[in-house]
Protein backbone atom coordinates (compact mmCIF):
# COMPACT_ATOMS: atom_id res chain seq x y z
CA UNK A 1 0.00 0.00 0.00
CA UNK A 2 1.42 3.18 -1.01
CA UNK A 3 1.01 6.55 1.00
CA UNK A 4 2.35 9.86 -0.72
CA UNK A 5 3.82 10.76 2.35
CA UNK A 6 5.79 7.32 2.57
CA UNK A 7 7.91 6.69 4.74
CA UNK A 8 5.96 9.21 7.62
CA UNK A 9 8.89 10.70 8.97
CA UNK A 10 12.86 11.08 8.26
CA UNK A 11 14.44 7.90 8.25
CA UNK A 12 18.30 7.22 9.41
CA UNK A 13 19.18 4.09 7.88
CA UNK A 14 17.92 2.50 4.43
CA UNK A 15 19.08 -1.68 4.47
CA UNK A 16 18.88 -2.97 0.90
CA UNK A 17 19.33 -6.24 -0.52
CA UNK A 18 21.33 -6.87 -3.96
CA UNK A 19 20.02 -8.89 -5.93
CA UNK A 20 16.35 -8.25 -7.36
CA UNK A 21 16.47 -5.36 -5.46
CA UNK A 22 20.00 -3.35 -6.45
CA UNK A 23 20.29 -5.29 -9.32
CA UNK A 24 17.75 -6.60 -11.85
CA UNK A 25 18.39 -10.27 -10.53
CA UNK A 26 20.56 -11.13 -13.66
CA UNK A 27 23.35 -12.87 -13.77
CA UNK A 28 25.60 -12.81 -16.56
CA UNK A 29 28.49 -15.47 -16.59
CA UNK A 30 31.25 -15.59 -19.50
CA UNK A 31 33.19 -18.36 -20.71
CA UNK A 32 35.28 -19.13 -17.65
CA UNK A 33 32.17 -18.96 -15.12
CA UNK A 34 32.61 -15.31 -13.99
CA UNK A 35 29.42 -13.80 -13.25
CA UNK A 36 28.52 -10.03 -13.33
CA UNK A 37 25.97 -8.24 -11.99
CA UNK A 38 24.25 -5.34 -13.72
CA UNK A 39 23.40 -1.67 -11.59
CA UNK A 40 21.78 1.04 -12.57
CA UNK A 41 23.66 4.55 -11.71
CA UNK A 42 20.59 6.85 -11.60
CA UNK A 43 20.07 4.16 -8.08
CA UNK A 44 23.70 4.94 -7.58
CA UNK A 45 23.42 8.78 -7.52
CA UNK A 46 19.77 8.02 -4.84
CA UNK A 47 22.44 6.26 -2.69
CA UNK A 48 25.18 8.51 -2.85
CA UNK A 49 22.60 11.46 -2.55
CA UNK A 50 21.01 9.87 0.30
CA UNK A 51 24.05 9.31 2.06
CA UNK A 52 24.96 13.46 1.84
CA UNK A 53 22.06 13.67 3.48
CA UNK A 54 22.89 11.63 6.66
CA UNK A 55 20.69 8.96 5.85
CA UNK A 56 23.49 5.85 6.35
CA UNK A 57 23.34 2.83 3.30
CA UNK A 58 23.35 -0.90 4.53
CA UNK A 59 23.72 -3.56 1.74
CA UNK A 60 23.15 -7.15 2.53
CA UNK A 61 23.29 -10.06 0.79
CA UNK A 62 23.19 -13.56 0.63
CA UNK A 63 25.60 -13.63 -2.10
CA UNK A 64 29.59 -13.72 -1.67
CA UNK A 65 31.25 -11.80 -4.73
CA UNK A 66 33.58 -8.92 -5.17
CA UNK A 67 31.17 -7.68 -7.30
CA UNK A 68 28.97 -6.02 -4.67
CA UNK A 69 31.73 -4.44 -2.36
CA UNK A 70 33.20 -3.45 -5.59
CA UNK A 71 30.24 -1.33 -6.04
CA UNK A 72 30.03 -0.46 -2.60
CA UNK A 73 33.08 1.23 -2.61
CA UNK A 74 32.12 3.02 -6.01
CA UNK A 75 29.03 4.79 -4.12
CA UNK A 76 30.63 5.47 -0.60
CA UNK A 77 28.62 2.56 1.10
CA UNK A 78 31.10 1.13 4.04
CA UNK A 79 28.58 -1.28 5.57
CA UNK A 80 28.64 -4.44 3.21
CA UNK A 81 27.64 -8.07 4.50
CA UNK A 82 27.59 -10.41 2.53
CA UNK A 83 26.70 -14.24 2.68
CA UNK A 84 23.80 -13.98 4.98
CA UNK A 85 21.40 -16.48 5.72
CA UNK A 86 19.93 -14.78 8.30
CA UNK A 87 19.41 -11.20 7.21
CA UNK A 88 16.67 -10.36 10.34
CA UNK A 89 19.98 -11.35 12.49
CA UNK A 90 22.09 -8.84 10.45
CA UNK A 91 19.35 -5.85 10.55
CA UNK A 92 18.78 -6.37 14.10
CA UNK A 93 22.61 -6.05 14.72
CA UNK A 94 23.01 -3.26 12.54
CA UNK A 95 20.38 -1.42 14.61
CA UNK A 96 21.56 -2.26 17.88
CA UNK A 97 25.29 -1.36 16.44
CA UNK A 98 23.81 2.16 15.81
CA UNK A 99 21.30 2.27 18.46
CA UNK A 100 18.89 3.02 16.51
CA UNK A 101 15.08 1.88 16.63
CA UNK A 102 13.11 0.04 14.06
CA UNK A 103 11.49 3.40 13.19
CA UNK A 104 14.48 5.50 11.94
CA UNK A 105 15.44 2.23 9.09
CA UNK A 106 13.49 1.33 6.25
CA UNK A 107 14.44 -2.07 4.73
CA UNK A 108 14.20 -2.84 0.83
CA UNK A 109 14.20 -6.30 -0.60
CA UNK A 110 12.71 -8.59 -3.28
CA UNK A 111 12.21 -12.22 -2.44
CA UNK A 112 11.11 -14.78 0.53
CA UNK A 113 14.56 -14.14 2.20
CA UNK A 114 13.63 -10.84 2.35
CA UNK A 115 10.85 -10.99 4.70
CA UNK A 116 11.92 -11.97 8.29
CA UNK A 117 14.25 -8.74 7.91
CA UNK A 118 11.61 -7.03 7.05
CA UNK A 119 9.53 -7.13 10.05
CA UNK A 120 12.78 -5.90 11.87
CA UNK A 121 12.13 -2.28 10.64
CA UNK A 122 9.19 -0.01 10.76
CA UNK A 123 9.58 0.69 6.65
CA UNK A 124 9.44 -1.84 4.17
CA UNK A 125 9.46 -1.26 0.48
CA UNK A 126 9.21 -3.49 -2.35
CA UNK A 127 10.14 -3.45 -6.02
CA UNK A 128 7.31 -4.03 -8.59
CA UNK A 129 8.78 -6.86 -9.54
CA UNK A 130 9.23 -8.46 -5.68
CA UNK A 131 7.27 -11.64 -5.28
CA UNK A 132 3.85 -11.33 -3.99
CA UNK A 133 4.60 -12.02 -0.45
CA UNK A 134 7.26 -9.56 -0.51
CA UNK A 135 4.80 -6.77 -2.45
CA UNK A 136 2.23 -7.50 0.31
CA UNK A 137 4.32 -6.72 3.45
CA UNK A 138 5.79 -3.47 1.96
CA UNK A 139 4.40 -0.39 2.81
CA UNK A 140 5.66 1.21 -0.40
CA UNK A 141 5.71 -0.99 -3.50
CA UNK A 142 7.92 1.11 -6.62
CA UNK A 143 6.39 1.87 -9.63
CA UNK A 144 9.72 1.14 -11.29
CA UNK A 145 11.37 -2.60 -11.47
CA UNK A 146 13.97 -3.55 -9.65
CA UNK A 147 17.73 -2.33 -11.11
CA UNK A 148 15.62 0.10 -13.11
CA UNK A 149 15.09 2.96 -10.85
CA UNK A 150 13.34 1.36 -7.87
CA UNK A 151 16.31 2.11 -5.46
CA UNK A 152 16.01 5.52 -6.63
CA UNK A 153 12.57 5.60 -6.21
CA UNK A 154 12.75 4.98 -2.72
CA UNK A 155 15.93 7.53 -2.09
CA UNK A 156 13.65 10.13 -3.49
CA UNK A 157 11.11 9.59 -1.38
CA UNK A 158 13.34 9.36 2.00
CA UNK A 159 15.46 12.83 0.38
CA UNK A 160 11.62 14.19 0.28
CA UNK A 161 11.03 13.42 4.00
CA UNK A 162 14.34 15.00 4.89
CA UNK A 163 13.05 17.80 3.22
CA UNK A 164 15.74 18.14 -0.01
CA UNK A 165 13.87 18.80 -2.83
CA UNK A 166 13.98 15.77 -5.84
Amino acid sequence: MNTPNWPPQPVKLLILDVDGTLTDGGLYYGAEGLALKRFNVRDGLGLVRLQKLGVEVVLVTADETPIVPARAARLGIRAVYMGCQDKATVVRQVLAERELTPDQAVYMGDDITDLPPMDEVAHRAAPADAVPLVRDKADYVTKALAGNGAVREVCDLIAQQLGSAG
